[in-house]
């Protein structure tokens, strides 16, 4: 006899309907949990890859035995070092970048800001998001985030009055600069609500009072071609020792380091779901079996093949699969949007920065591990409503 379809299977499942509702329901909290733990163990690096390469720029200076803006140590004279860069023929861009703290003067208060000393032509640092960007000569002009934009009270076309160091006898300026307003931009590297301002490379260094050392924190640098990268940083390596040089591979290496909890709390958690996955879907197709194994046997009695019951307790498996991996995913990119927003307000961390990034190579995996799952955990159901004794079975059910 042929097979007796997907249909059998689910008429089964809905004898049932509370018990196969609270089963699905749990398959479905399994499965939101391995989608968004199977996002975190490769979102953080495709996030932070991302955000690295936000303009194209592959490669970062720093002083030895540091990461970009990890410390407050700097780079002297940068502008030579940026020029030898420029010299190799594989190399597309490169601009010195300096990071430092800045205070604003509003009405009645100073403010405090974050400045970025940027070269415009060699940025990779932001994105103009209203007004214009800076031109490389223009010691006049500063762009501001839209959280310095608030607290300044600042539009385009304003001026503003920044400051570097202050006097701590009299708290009063050491340096400051009165600059126009150019444009609101996006720091790709802010955190959230992080009050931040941009103007050339010079002024910057006169507020930090740095200029005379010809001062940055990091070099970028762009490569023309994405194969060549490894290759320059080699050369690099050489050319300047006694600077940290690292490409964004490096650079993803040292951040899963740093970030290796989260990774380890993504399989656990991810194994924890599996399990009760087959838990859920073995307890309830195995209760299913003994309550059905007079059908069962009767089934077998009139030419129905053991294959054929364990095609259908199979297929009763994949079916409760795939209706609560379906939800799952729903659940889970759901979740992951609020538990994202949780972890990435996190101080020091970027705003532009994802723990949990929805890729189709993810989802699709997660897909392939469930209904692999609910396989494995109907096999014992279906090899026990296989074996199930005929003739003892009816004369049971008959007496």
């Amino acid at each position: 006899m042929s097979g007796l379809g997907l249909g059998w299977s689910l008429k089964n499942l809905l004898r049932r309907r509370l018990r196969t509702a609270l089963s699905v329901a749990g398959i479905a909290i399994s499965a939101a949990m391995l989608v968004d733990m199977v996002m975190l163990s490769g979102g953080i690096e495709q996030s932070f890859a991302e955000l690295l390469l936000a303009r194209g720029y592959q490669i970062r200076l720093t002083p030895k035995g540091t990461l970009p803006f990890d410390t407050e140590a700097t780079i002297s004279r940068a502008g030579r070092l940026i020029e030898a860069v420029r010299r190799d023929s594989a190399v597309e861009a490169a601009g010195a970048v300096l990071g430092t703290s800045l205070y604003g003067v509003t009405s009645d208060s100073l403010v405090t800001l974050f400045g970025y000393g940027i070269e415009p032509d060699a940025q990779a640092l932001y994105t103009v998001e209203s007004g214009s960007d800076l031109e490389s000569a223009d010691t006049l002009g500063v762009l501001l985030s839209v959280p310095a934009a608030t607290l300044l009270r600042a539009r385009i076309g304003d001026t503003v009055r920044l400051v570097g160091r202050l006097d701590p006898q009299v708290v009063t300026a050491g340096r400051h600069r009165n600059l126009v307003v150019r444009g609101i931009v996006r720091w790709v590297y802010d955190y959230r609500g992080q009050p931040s301002v941009g103007a050339v490379l010079t002024v910057i260094q006169t507020l930090a009072g740095q200029r005379e050392g010809d001062r940055a924190s990091l070099l970028m640098v762009k490569v023309r071609d994405d194969g060549a990268s490894e290759s320059v940083v080699e050369r690099l390596r050489a050319a300047f020792p006694q600077l940290e040089v690292s490409s964004v591979a490096d650079l993803v290496r040292h951040f899963k380091q740093r970030l290796v909890y989260f990774r380890q709390l993504a399989y656990i958690l991810a194994s924890m779901s599996l399990a009760v996955t087959v838990l859920l879907i073995g307890t309830l197709l195995t209760i299913t079996v003994n309550e059905r194994l007079g059908e069962i046997a009767t089934l077998r009695a009139i030419g129905i093949s053991r294959s054929t019951v364990i095609r259908e307790v199979l297929a009763e498996g994949a079916a409760l699969t795939l209706i609560g991996s379906v939800l799952g995913v729903c659940l889970g990119l759901v979740a992951a949007r609020y538990l994202d927003g949780i972890l990435t307000s996190f101080p020091g961390l970027p705003a532009a920065f994802s723990f949990f990034v929805p890729r189709r190579e993810s989802l699709t995996l997660a897909a392939i591990v469930l209904l692999a799952t609910g396989a494995v955990a109907a096999l014992y159901p279906a090899w026990l409503a296989s074996r199930a004794p005929i003739a003892a079975t009816l004369r049971a059910e008959a007496t």
